[in-house]
């Protein structure tokens, strides 16, 4: 039977020098490193695999203690398990850097195991691996790791701050995925809804039948392309409650093109028709007043045209400026002068009918169209009805405030066939009243009215 002085047998003579003997040992043809040590750690024996590892020689090694060679950030840590090993007369396990005699520094991996065979004081044999390949696959793999996390933390972080709901599934149809959004809308948590089959989350009904709506997600799969949801869509949520919603699917494909599964986008149509609602009310109204806006006003001018060119009817048009209003801001402040414009604009509505348009033309200028008119004299008496109605006191900051206007009057088609010619006339005349309207010397006002072209 082999006994270890068979593998080491300069290690068995501890009065003969390590670099020479008789014969070569078995451990010199292992590519292992071989290191035998006495109980203190003294270098016995070494193999040749060990000598190039450590690029020490055999005659170098002996009598040194084997912990020299560690690299010094680790020598502590590596002595201390050593010291806790042989004490305990169990054996040594640990991975540390080696400093190599050229200054060149590798990673092994140390194991030690206690030999009691015929040696004095007992022993150690060492193997030691060189692992450096294999640290530097760990290294570039936990860099490879956090920055996939950190992708992942980030990707998640993102699609938890967008307005949009976002839920994933497998090839299989079961929720992979939903952001924090998509809990809203639901009522589901991660933690329930992962795993589970998407309908029992997404569960989507037509608003008119009231039947299920066909799988998004199996439609994107299938097609391998993006798909809107259908259209009239309702989600029941956990709770029961419908909420409209709209978007798309998309399939989800891995590194080589294949499809895995796909991905649902939607959310709240209410918000997106009513922002589209508030937007197209902004974009034809005044935001003071309510009134139209010129680019509303010249829209519905044409429609009108075109209905009183139809049935042979006359149009009339009121152009309006408010003669007191720099005299009221600069004695209750513009933000009075806000409170009057938008009250002024509440009397014009109550002076005209549901068909006819006002509009607020610019500053303190509004502009008033009356559609199909039997007679030009009815645009003077709507005109007189404006006049009074604001002319009727106000109070406002403890002032009572009465308006005084000036109003020109045009009509179509005796004074022109386009707006830009009602518009012109109907400012000249204007312009007249307000002439007329200014104080006279003793301050008195010269009373007037509405004033055709």
């Amino acid at each position: 039977m082999l006994r270890y002085r068979d593998y080491f047998p300069l290690a068995a003579d501890t009065q003969s020098n390590a670099g020479h003997g008789n014969g070569s040992p078995l451990a010199d043809a292992l590519p292992l490193g071989i290191l035998v040590t006495d109980r203190e750690g003294k270098c016995l024996y070494s193999n040749a695999a060990y000598q190039k590892l450590c690029g020490w020689s055999g005659d170098e090694l002996v009598g040194s203690h084997w912990s020299a060679v560690i690299h010094p950030q680790d020598h502590d840590r590596v002595v201390q398990h050593w010291e806790a090993a042989v004490l305990g007369r169990q054996s040594f396990l640990c991975e540390a850097r080696l400093k190599t005699s050229n200054g060149k520094v590798i990673w092994i991996r140390r194991n030690a195991a206690l030999m009691t065979d015929n040696l004095p004081g007992h022993g150690y044999v060492h193997t030691i691996e060189d692992i450096s390949v294999y640290k530097a696959h760990e290294k570039a793999r936990r860099k490879a790791e956090a920055q996939l996390f950190e992708e992942k933390e980030r990707a998640r972080v993102t699609l938890d701050s967008i307005g949009d709901a976002v839920l994933c599934t497998d090839i299989d149809g079961q929720v992979s995925y939903m952001n924090l959004v998509a809990e809203t809308l639901t009522g589901f948590t991660r933690r329930e809804a992962i795993g589970r089959p998407l309908k029992e989350i997404f569960k989507v009904v037509d608003a008119t039948s009231r039947k299920p709506t066909p799988d998004p997600a199996r439609r994107a799969i299938l097609s391998d392309s993006i798909v809107a949801l259908e259209a009239n869509s309702l989600l029941v949520a956990r709770d029961g409650e419908e909420l409209a919603i709209e978007d798309s699917a998309a399939p989800i494909h891995n590194r080589y093109g294949v499809v895995t599964g796909a991905v649902i986008v939607f959310h709240d149509a209410r918000y997106s028709r009513e922002n589209t609602a508030r937007m197209a009310h902004l974009a034809q109204h005044d935001a003071l007043t309510g009134l139209h806006n010129r680019n509303a006003f010249f829209e519905r001018f044409e429609q009108s045209l075109a209905l009183a060119r139809r049935n042979g009817k006359q149009m009339g048009l009121l152009f309006i400026d408010l003669d007191n209003f720099k005299a009221i801001n600069d004695v209750l402040g513009h933000d009075s002068g806000d409170i009057i414009l938008a009250a002024l604009a509440g009397k014009l509505r109550s002076c005209v009918r549901a068909t006819d348009t006002v509009c607020r033309y610019g500053g303190d200028e509004f502009v008033v169209l009356l559609s199909e008119i039997a007679q030009p004299d009815h645009a003077v008496a709507v005109a007189d009805k404006i006049r009074e109605a604001a002319a009727a006191p106000m109070q406002l900051a403890g002032h009572e405030v009465a308006l005084q206007l000036s109003i020109g009057v045009s009509v179509y088609p005796d004074n022109g066939e386009t707006a830009e010619e009602l518009l012109r006339k109907a400012d000249r005349a204007m312009y007249r009243i307000k002439t007329l309207n200014r104080p006279l010397p003793g301050g008195s006002l010269i009373p007037t009215g509405p004033f055709r072209v």
